[in-house]
């Protein structure tokens, strides 16, 4: 979304949002009623915010660890101009545990969040990762501790009282 599509968020947006984040099966009935407000507005509100970018799902939100996956790692690459970030981004795509990918700047072109068993699988995700011929490089970061877990909600309310 660039920024000339910004979406502006009110209060009644960010306490949705949030009521959302806290209760993801909760019904726009429910809604309206905690909020105060119609449930054909709380229901428009939604649309909007869907259709907008805002809200992009209302799935869970799974626990790597809980599943066995309790090796979080970050890993830079360095790929070869050739062969483009899409084609390696689709050679990513196709690893399960490659949770996310990310063109960046500086020394190397592309940030990876992967996930792994232990040690020795993550050297067979590493492994698997670096068998593309695009990749030159890869520089790996084991995460010992989460300090601060992935959040958007102190964002929304920032976003809402500007």
């Amino acid at each position: 979304m660039s920024t000339s599509q910004v979406v502006q968020l009110d209060a009644l947006d960010a306490r949705l949002v949030e009521l959302l984040a806290d209760e993801p099966r909760i019904g726009v009935l429910e809604c309206s009623r905690r909020l105060g407000v119609a449930r054909g507005t709380v229901q428009a509100r939604l649309d909007k915010l869907v259709e907008r970018g805002v809200v992009s799902g209302f799935g869970p939100e799974i626990s790597p660890a809980a599943i066995g996956f309790g090796v979080t790692s970050f890993v830079t690459l360095e790929i070869s101009q050739r062969h483009g970030h899409d084609r390696v981004a689709a050679h990513l795509g196709a690893i399960p545990e490659v949770l996310e990918a990310h063109t960046i700047t500086g020394s190397s072109d592309l940030l990876c969040r992967i996930v792994a068993r232990s040690n020795t699988d993550l050297q067979r995700v590493i492994d698997q990762i670096v068998s593309y011929e695009g990749i030159r490089r890869a520089s790996t970061i084991i995460a010992l501790a989460e300090q601060i877990p992935y959040r958007t909600l102190p964002l929304v309310r920032s976003a809402a009282q500007r």
